[in-house]
């Protein structure tokens, strides 16, 4: 029997599929297949490896995902999540969402910036 055959999965589960070759992540209560993904996904394959076996759910909402991108997960959709996520405790949550979309702008977005205005800054000045 193929783990794909269930229909609800248990966290032992994702943590057993969280290679390049076998990546499971959970989003929102459910549990998507997304190893032939991989290639295609448009910010690279290390993002989601480094989700792959748990909760992803924040870094999900957390990088604004087009509902184009939303539903590109039906066709990864194995199954359901067999206990909490963190889709249901984000809603006892309260007032941090808006905090904590700044700081993942901030990291996602600031940083790199930065990074790239001070290659090019050492570029121009200091290389020959």
């Amino acid at each position: 029997m193929s783990d794909t055959n269930q229909k609800t999965f248990t966290i032992d589960d994702l943590k057993s599929h969280q290679s390049a070759d076998n990546m499971w992540l959970l989003i929102n209560g459910k549990v998507y297949d997304c190893t032939k993904f991989l290639d295609d996904h448009p910010g690279g394959d290390e993002v989601i490896i480094s989700e792959g076996g748990k909760d992803a759910t924040e870094a999900f909402d957390d990088i604004g995902h087009s509902d184009e991108a939303r539903s590109q997960l039906d066709k990864l959709y194995i199954g359901d999540f067999d206990g909490p996520s963190k889709s249901s405790s984000s809603s006892t949550k309260t007032g941090s969402k808006s905090s904590d979309t700044r700081a993942s702008l901030i990291n996602n977005l600031l940083f790199p910036l930065v990074a790239i205005a001070a290659y090019l800054v050492w570029r121009i000045y200091f290389a020959k």
